[in-house]
């Protein structure tokens, strides 16, 4: 996550989350900490996985004290080890103290997921299959784990509503029919824009491809429904399957043949990994 889409994008964010921990101030630090101090703390890893959101720890830091010192020893994408020391942060003691859980529960939750992601990226190696995230995000916090998907070796899916048509079930409901709907997409969208139509039998898939959808979303069908699916599109359309993905069952639909597997898991799911801020003292 480079300075220019910190700015633009996170750094609103990052200070909502901030405000949402000091709402007037830290009474607790305030209260044993009074006047400035330096001081370092250890960012230490208390689990194995793929480091993701190191950008975004220090930033919260940076908002609260823009003269924090930071020294790394392993950077967004590496797989760390339980009791790897990953980093060293420097600066006024109140700041380190004031911004520990903030920065923690970014690097936290978006570490969680690279990890999680990368467990099933390395199931899908060899394959054509591509791995894609969802709009499953927890609110306010979608730019921050989409990146960590792509972290860990998975792709993102579109970003929000305004980035791309996915026609699904309620907007074919809405539209009278898979026909209905691709029909009034292509009159109403721009021509640089894909349609995707989400599908759960094969009769529907049919009359998505008579209907010149660009992306089939194989929704919730069973194994030999989307084998048989990926025959018919033969080249028609790019293939996704959807739909209770995780990383138990991916490994049967590797054979599949489709192009994107789509996953919400990757986001709503992945258990945090667990890193601390620990040996704090004055310098």
């Amino acid at each position: 996550m480079n300075d220019i889409t910190m700015k633009l994008n996170a750094d609103n964010l990052i200070l909502s989350a901030l405000k949402e921990d000091i709402t007037s101030e830290d009474i607790t630090t305030n209260s044993v900490m009074r006047t400035y101090q330096k001081g370092e703390v250890e960012l230490i890893c208390k689990q194995d996985g793929v480091l993701a959101g190191i950008d975004v720890f220090k930033r919260v830091f940076e908002i609260l004290d823009d003269k924090t010192e930071f020294e790394f020893f392993a950077k967004d994408g590496d797989f760390v080890k339980n009791g790897d020391k990953i980093g060293i942060i420097r600066g006024d003691i109140r700041v380190l103290l004031s911004g520990e859980r903030t920065a923690l529960n970014y690097l936290q939750r978006m570490s969680g997921i690279a990890t999680y992601t990368r467990s099933i990226a390395d199931l899908l190696k060899g394959s054509k299959t591509k791995l894609l995230d969802t709009r499953k995000t927890t609110p306010n916090m979608r730019i921050f784990e989409k990146y960590a998907v792509k972290v860990g070796g998975g792709y993102n899916h579109r970003y929000n509503l305004s980035d791309g048509i996915l026609l699904k079930d309620n907007h074919i409901g809405a539209a009278g029919g898979v026909k209905e709907a691709i029909k009034m997409a292509k009159e109403y969208a721009p021509f640089v824009r894909k349609i995707e139509v989400e599908v759960e039998n094969l009769e529907m898939l049919k009359e998505a491809l008579e209907a010149g959808a660009d992306i089939i979303m194989l929704d919730n069908m069973s194994v030999e429904d989307m084998k048989e699916a990926v025959s018919l599109t033969a080249g028609k359309a790019e293939t996704e399957c959807s739909g209770n993905v995780t990383r138990e069952n991916v490994e049967k639909l590797i054979d599949i043949g489709v192009d994107y597997i789509s996953s919400g898991a990757l986001t709503h799911s992945a258990p945090i990994m667990d890193l601390s801020l620990k040996n704090l003292h004055a310098i």
